[in-house]
């Protein structure tokens, strides 16, 4: 006989509640180590001398490497996630949402495109970077679900709430083992990737940039905001004719 179905369905429901009390507990725990108030003042202070070097030089040398603009993707993303409460406004759900939607599926393509294959080059099987793909593929499941809903729909936040762990768990894994992996292997290759990964995000973007300006203003403040787009603007820098080429 199963065991399960002998226990009193009152006890079941105990243990069940306290596992889910504890997986958000530890999802809060997770969340607040990565810091996104703090990791977005650091992206900031980045957006600001970068361009500033960028300005008083005129090169395009300064763009950031690659796994610096991992972490300002996975910083843009944290920062929406903490922003998406029960007593939000629906239109802003439905901005928060479409706007972190939008962001993963770059940021996938960009990485499954760019940095893994340039990391496995580097080096061979790695447990986490075999896993990493098909947890994008999760991750795209649920936001074709989120695409398909209304902030209304019963199933909604569930969804996005479903999205978030496993967010959480995939941005845990890169900023733990994949991005100080990449920062010791491909230390010579980092500025190059970072401006493919440039070039190839103002390609994604492109069809997209009214999506990104309302959704982006409705989801932040505005100068969080300009921080938040700041990898586009850098994009814009990377590909843009210099004024001698334009001449």
């Amino acid at each position: 006989m199963n065991a399960t179905a002998d226990r009193d369905p009152e006890e079941l429901e105990r243990e069940i509640e306290g596992t889910r009390a504890h997986l958000s507990q530890t999802l809060d725990e997770l969340q607040a180590r990565l810091s996104p108030r703090a990791r977005l003042n650091a992206a900031a202070e980045t957006m600001r001398a970068t361009s500033e070097e960028w300005l008083q030089r005129g090169t395009r040398a300064v763009m950031p490497d690659i796994t610096s603009m991992i972490r300002m993707d996975h910083t843009h993303v944290l920062a929406l996630f903490r922003r998406f409460r029960p007593q939000t406004s629906l239109s802003r759900k439905r901005a928060l949402v479409a706007n972190a939607c939008l962001a993963l599926e770059v940021h996938a393509q960009l990485e499954e495109e760019i940095f893994y294959p340039a990391l496995r080059a580097a080096v061979g099987s790695n447990e986490v970077l075999d896993k990493s793909v098909s947890e994008h593929d999760e991750m795209r499941k649920a936001v074709t679900t989120l695409r398909q809903l209304q902030p209304t729909d019963a199933r909604y936040e569930d969804t996005f709430h479903t999205l978030i762990r496993e967010v959480l768990h995939h941005v845990a894994d890169e900023e733990t083992v994949l991005l100080p992996l990449a920062e010791r292997v491909l230390k010579d290759e980092l500025g190059e990737l970072g401006m493919q990964m440039t070039r190839r995000r103002v390609q994604l973007l492109k069809p997209h940039a009214g999506e990104l300006a309302v959704t982006t203003a409705q989801s932040f403040p505005v100068l969080v905001g300009a921080v938040a787009v700041g990898v586009m603007l850098l994009g814009w820098l990377a590909v843009r004719p210099t004024p001698r080429a334009r001449r």
